[in-house]
């Protein structure tokens, strides 16, 4: 099983993005897991960016892009979408979004998204978003 990301790209800072998250393989449901976001930009350690909960449909942003950043699920399309808003410089990254096999919340400690257990989770290949200034 592997998740597959698309709508990276460049954009100007201030302009907006739309990222989808869905999977291949079928059977593969993404509403019965917990859905996250991640990034990572070159030199820097990996980033939980939002994360959306399969249980309640509770959602968690990182204090980065609280309040420009929306995630989102279409059960119907099998996808969850993390739609960029007022992109900056520093949002360039490569960006995963990514599932605990268990896990149908999302994993927050210390205010951080937290990744997929060791051995259970399930990665997209990325895709990247560049924010010219």
């Amino acid at each position: 099983v592997q998740l597959v990301e698309s709508g990276g790209g460049l954009v100007q800072a201030g302009g907006s993005l739309r990222l989808s998250c869905t999977t291949s393989a079928s059977g593969f449901t993404l509403d019965n897991y917990a859905v996250n976001w991640f990034r990572q930009a070159p030199g820097k350690e990996r980033e939980g960016v939002s994360c959306i909960s399969s249980s309640d449909g509770s959602t968690y942003y990182a204090d980065s892009v609280k309040g420009r950043f929306t995630i989102s699920s279409d059960g119907a399309k099998n996808t969850v979408s993390l739609f960029m808003n007022s992109l900056k410089p520093e949002d360039t990254a490569v960006y995963y979004c990514a599932v605990d096999r268990l896990g149908s919340d999302c994993r927050v400690a210390g205010g951080s998204i937290q990744p997929p257990r060791p051995f259970l989770g399930v990665w997209g290949q990325g895709t990247l978003v560049t924010v010219s200034s």
